[in-house]
C-alpha cells in the first residue's frame, strides 16, 4: 500500500476534492472596515509624531532665526493636514472636510509655543 494513500491529508494543506467555501460578503465588508480603521490609526500616530518632531525642532532652532521657526512650524501644519486628509481617503470620505482645521493645531501651537 502506498504511503501516502494511508496518511490522512494534513488539514493546513488545500485539498482539491473539498475545496474551501466562499467568504460571506459581511464577513469582507467588516474585515475592511477594521484593516481601514487600523490604517487610518497608524497614518494619524505617525504623522502626529512627525509633527510634534518638527515643533519640538523649532524649539530648538536659535532664537534670533525665527524665520527658521516659522518654517518648522509651517512644515508641521502642512504634514498634519495631509496626515487628516489621507485618513479621510482611506475610509472612502471626501477630503475636503471641516477635520482638516484640525490639522493647523499643530502649527498654531507651536508658533504659540516657540516663537510667542
Amino acid at each position: 500500500m502506498n504511503q501516502q494513500q494511508s496518511l490522512p491529508r494534513r488539514r493546513h494543506l488545500m485539498d482539491p476534492n473539498a475545496p474551501r467555501k466562499a467568504p460571506d460578503p459581511q464577513d469582507l465588508e467588516r474585515l475592511q472596515r477594521v484593516q481601514r480603521r487600523v490604517m487610518t490609526v497608524l497614518v494619524l500616530t505617525t504623522i502626529l509624531h512627525l509633527a510634534v518632531g518638527f515643533v519640538i525642532a523649532a524649539d530648538h532652532v536659535a532664537a534670533d532665526r525665527t524665520d527658521a521657526r516659522i518654517g518648522l512650524n509651517v512644515i508641521a501644519t502642512a504634514f498634519m493636514v495631509g496626515g487628516i486628509a489621507a485618513a479621510l481617503l482611506i475610509n472612502h470620505r471626501s477630503w475636503k472636510s471641516p477635520w482638516l482645521l484640525l490639522g493647523l493645531l499643530p502649527g498654531i501651537v507651536g508658533i504659540w509655543w516657540t516663537v510667542l
